[in-house]
């Protein structure tokens, strides 16, 4: 998604089973009796099915071309509920809740046997948060010093420091990222902030009325909790303050917009050029007082809060500030905290019966603190290095297979194909695990201090993102750690990568078929290779820099081809009332078409001119779409899907899967799809980029 994003996939399997097939085949023209020769091991099964994809998770009463999502999952979704403590379920949380188990295992054997270093700071914050009886015990205190600071704020001044303090809420926050117009830097941006609910809709809409009302409840609860006087009246000053903010933020599918979202301020004129704010406060307190430059990525948006920081009066803001402390708190607080914050955000806004277990939460929190630390040993444990070196060889075959796909494009250019061939050329690719890890030395944690712990970590971070400024660009930097669940694309290192964690069934399985693989992991790797492609990740050339290198019309064809996507996905509705936002989503459901063509086109070149076997009855290009739907098999709540939709750049898992193959050529041919089927489309008003 957008600068961080999804996967990759499999290759040399194809010549693996063939050897194994002629293996012992019996000698001709023998005068005597053979030795009898020791019979083979059977060659290991995949992990699902027989071959990689689950046969029975199928409801056949449904045909491929009416609905392939449910056809390939449908008897799985009416045998799987929902678990209690989760928004959704499917293969990515099945992948998820296998990693988080075996992170569990890692901070606990750290804990076990830590007699110093990161193991200790490891052990003695996991230890914080599993001491529930002590946090407990403690109530509100734990808040105590940060609402008297802010409780001490006399001026404007004072809360533009405070808003750039480690630690305490702010209407403005920042990043760090490579200058996307001069890849030798790095560049501070500030962007939108300010809001308790995920996205502005939720405070304009009539149809998010209850969440609304639900979450003004909620704020006068932790006024309540925190021992506050007045906490109707501080939470309603709180919420209104939060429903100017939401009126001026940008929609999500302009904060997706690389070229609008990038605009360079000196920083001397902030003052000026958002008026309101005291800036040089704000950056000075962040730790980032003595840069030149910055990006106000939502310009508009920012200048009016600058604006509504000078009009508001000032115990209004104080009061937006208690609340959103208190709620950004309230997870690493005493029970009462806890279920009043599960309530809203895990109920309300997502679905969820009941909390995720304690020791989950916990592995989260370590995880988030102490990420890298936890890599380094989960990559031992768990990812083998011939997972690293066959991961590479998929890559290779993708990037190979999609150098053909743009050269044979009818509608672009000589002139604009060559500028794509190059900057595909110099496409980067990171797989597992970075190649040197993070220094936790200056993080310091203290036994039975979570929400202490917890302040500490975010301070560390963000004194980490801070300094890169100071730094030439770190070319070995990762955004995820190795036991994410993910991928991404990097425009401005032009770079894919791929952590270690997602290399796994149903993603990726050395005993699978080769056809499961690249429909699955395959069309992963592919759609972070089309991410470079996509309506934003095109505008970025070879060298990482957002600097056009399309010709006038070959743009137009783009965009004009782009906006049948657009329209495409604007027709689906998973819930009543809540309908995709194609423009939103426009990237991501580019590079899930992109990648799974290119995918097929690998998965084709790999076969070497030989049919694909067939297994049982299921033809290679079956086997192909059936893995790629499997992959995206998921559940999810009607709040949560609400939430999705108003809130994600990704298109809902079904869509992902019925929307792109009704694009795909090859999936009408491999499952006799014809007009008057519900997936049906012409083969003229087919979407045709990549």
């Amino acid at each position: 998604m957008d600068r961080r994003s999804f996967l990759r996939g499999g290759a040399s399997l194809a010549a693996v089973g063939l050897a194994t097939a002629c293996a012992g085949a019996p000698a001709e023209d023998v005068a005597v009796a053979p030795t009898p020769t020791p019979a083979l091991p059977p060659r290991p099964s995949a992990e699902l099915g027989a071959w990689g994809v689950e046969l029975d998770a199928r409801n056949l009463a449904i045909k491929p071309g009416d609905d392939f999502f449910r056809h390939t999952n449908g008897g799985w979704i009416d045998r799987t509920p929902i678990p209690a403590d989760k928004a959704s379920y499917g293969a990515f949380d099945i992948v998820f809740d296998r990693a988080e188990k075996q992170v569990r295992a890692i901070i606990e054997e750290s804990a076990a046997g830590a007699s110093g270093g990161v193991e200790k700071k490891i052990g003695d914050f996991y230890a914080s948060f599993m001491d529930e009886a002590g946090v407990n015990a403690k109530g509100a205190t734990p808040l105590a010093e940060s609402l008297g600071v802010i409780a001490a704020v006399r001026d404007k001044a004072t809360l533009a420091k405070l808003f750039g303090t480690a630690g305490y809420p702010s209407p403005v926050d920042f990043y760090v990222n490579v200058d996307s117009k001069n890849s030798d830097r790095y560049l501070l941006n500030l962007t939108q902030g300010g809001l308790g609910m995920p996205n502005r809709d939720y405070y304009l809409e009539t149809k998010f009325a209850t969440q609304a009302q639900a979450y003004r409840t909620y704020l006068q609860q932790l006024f309540t909790l925190a021992g506050l006087d007045d906490p109707r009246g501080r939470a309603t000053r709180a919420y209104g303050l939060e429903q100017r903010i939401a009126r001026i933020h940008w929609p999500l599918q302009d904060q997706r917009d690389a070229l609008k979202t990038y605009n360079l301020v000196e920083v001397p004129a902030l003052n000026t050029t958002a008026r309101g704010m005291d800036w040089v406060a704000f950056l000075t307190a962040s730790g980032a007082g003595d840069i030149g430059q910055v990006s106000l990525n939502e310009k508009t948006a920012l200048q009016a809060i600058a604006g509504l920081v000078a009009s508001r009066p000032l115990a209004e803001w104080k009061d937006w500030m208690v609340a959103q402390r208190i709620n950004g708190a309230a997870r690493f607080l005493s029970q009462p905290f806890v279920d009043a914050r599960f309530d809203f955000y895990g109920k309300v806004i997502n679905g969820q019966q009941q909390n995720r277990e304690r020791w989950k939460r916990g592995v989260q929190s370590v995880g988030d603190a102490l990420g890298e630390a936890i890599g380094q040993v989960y990559v031992k444990k768990h990812f083998p290095e011939d997972s690293r070196t066959k991961m590479q060889v998929l890559v290779d075959n993708l990037l190979k297979a999609m150098k053909p796909r743009i050269e044979g494009l009818a509608w672009m250019s000589a002139e604009t194909k060559g500028k794509a061939l190059e900057k595909l050329s110099t496409f980067g690719t990171k797989i597992g695990y970075p190649n040197k890890w993070r220094d936790y030395t200056a993080l310091e944690v203290r036994a039975g201090d979570l929400l202490g712990n917890i302040d500490r970590a975010g301070a560390f971070n963000t004194a980490h993102e801070i300094d890169k400024i100071k730094r030439p660009i770190d070319r070995e930097e990762w955004l995820m750690t190795p036991q994410t669940v993910n991928a991404y694309y990097w425009p401005e290192k032009n770079e894919i990568v791929f952590p270690a964690a997602i290399l796994q069934p149903p993603f990726f399985d050395p005993n699978a078929d080769p056809a499961v693989n690249y429909g699955a992991i395959g069309a992963v790797i592919g759609h972070e290779i089309t991410h470079g492609f996509d309506d934003q990740g095109r505008q970025y050339n070879a060298r990482g820099l957002l600097q056009s290198w399309w010709t006038p019309d070959d743009d137009r064809k783009f965009n004009q081809r782009a906006k049948g996507v657009v329209d495409l996905y604007n027709t689906f509705e998973p819930v009543p009332g809540f309908k995709v936002n194609g423009q939103q989503t426009l990237g991501e459901n580019i590079a899930d078409l992109g990648g799974l063509l290119v995918a097929l086109d690998a998965y084709r070149i790999s076969l070497n001119g030989q049919p694909a076997p067939v297994l049982d009855d299921v033809t290679g290009e079956q086997r192909f779409f059936l893995a790629y739907a499997q992959a995206w098999r998921d559940k999810i709540r009607d709040e949560a899907m609400q939430n999705q939709v108003t809130s994600d750049v990704h298109a809902p898992s079904e869509f992902r899967v019925n929307g792109t193959l009704r694009n795909v050529d090859a999936w009408y041919a491999a499952y006799n799809v014809t007009a008057g089927q519900k997936m049906y489309v012409a083969p003229e008003a087919r979407a045709r980029i990549w």
